[in-house]
């Protein structure tokens, strides 16, 4: 497998990899003891009976990385062995609760970042050594760094994100990192979407807008919102920007969102059609909506074709 990190500068990274970790690996059974009695203290959590570490290296670690949080997922195959949602960035920089799960090797990691600034490139017109000079666009601040990867069969991204979550992950290989997006935008474009479906997926604050047309995607931004009507204002002006009628199109909800509250109720003042998502990336256990976990477990198909 062939990698190349290519640094243009103290801050430009280019990404280019293949990589899976080597298959050594020596765990104690009191590491399984240990994680599984730390589990009950995390956030929206989730084991399967099955789980077990001696076997990490057959399975796929997923980290998904926001400004002040992380949700990871243990997948093995198709299946959702473990996962948490809202843990502290400090279990990545110092592991506590965690230090067993995140030590262990697996057979591949994918970590998710977030950007506080993006650009897509068409790769027909992508070049490496003009990345600098389309960064200059994204305002980068001192402590952010800029990663220029693939995003689609289409499309480049150059995107700029905080320095200390890149230091967070560099010991997991900064060749395992992608856009957080990424995977969420790849299992929608599978699943042959219409061009009357508007996508909307929800982290916390941040909200991010998927359109398809032709089988190609359109359009994709991400907003900052602070209410219900923060949202139904940028959902309005997207669809705008589209020349989308509201009564015309479909919003096709996940992410931090359920059926009949604020925000979803507010989207439907304006819109009449508005939908959870349904896509099933993972198989998951009953207890955990396919919309809320989407974003997430999409990341394990960032590199599917290295593994099936």
């Amino acid at each position: 497998m062939k990698i190349i990190v290519r640094t243009y500068s103290n801050n430009i990274i280019c990404i280019n990899s293949n990589f899976l970790p080597d298959f050594n690996l020596i765990i104690y059974l009191s590491k399984v003891l240990l994680l599984q009695i730390h589990m009950g203290d995390l956030n929206n959590n989730y084991q399967d009976n099955n789980f077990n570490l001696y076997q990490a290296y057959s399975y796929i670690l997923l980290l998904q990385l926001e400004a002040t949080s992380f949700s990871y997922a243990v997948v093995y195959k198709n299946r959702l062995l473990v996962s948490a949602q809202n843990c502290s960035l400090n279990e990545l920089a110092d592991p506590n609760q965690l230090s067993d799960l995140l030590s262990s090797t697996y057979k591949k990691v994918i970590i998710g970042l977030p950007a506080t600034g993006l650009t897509l490139v068409p790769k027909s017109l992508f070049k490496e050594d003009h990345v600098a000079d389309i960064a200059r666009f994204l305002d980068v601040k001192a402590r952010e760094k800029v990663f220029a990867q693939t995003l689609d069969d289409q499309n480049n991204i150059i995107y700029k994100t905080d320095a200390d979550l890149m230091s967070a992950v560099e010991k997991f290989g900064l060749q395992n990192t992608v856009y957080m997006a990424k995977g969420w935008i790849n299992a929608i474009a599978k699943s042959s979407p219409p061009a009357t479906n508007l996508y909307i997926d929800i982290i916390k604050d941040t909200v991010q807008f998927l359109y398809f047309s032709l089988n190609k995607l359109r359009f994709y931004n991400t907003f900052e919102f602070k209410n219900e009507n923060d949202l139904a204002y940028f959902t309005s002006f997207v669809t705008e920007e589209l020349n989308l009628k509201p009564n015309e199109i479909t919003l096709i909800l996940s992410g931090d969102i359920n059926k009949g509250d604020k925000n979803m109720n507010r989207l439907a003042d304006f819109f009449p059609n508005v939908e959870l998502n349904t896509i099933e990336v993972l198989e998951l256990p009953g207890q955990i909506p396919a919309h809320k976990f989407m974003a997430l477990a999409a990341l394990s198909l960032c590199g599917s074709s290295e593994e099936h």
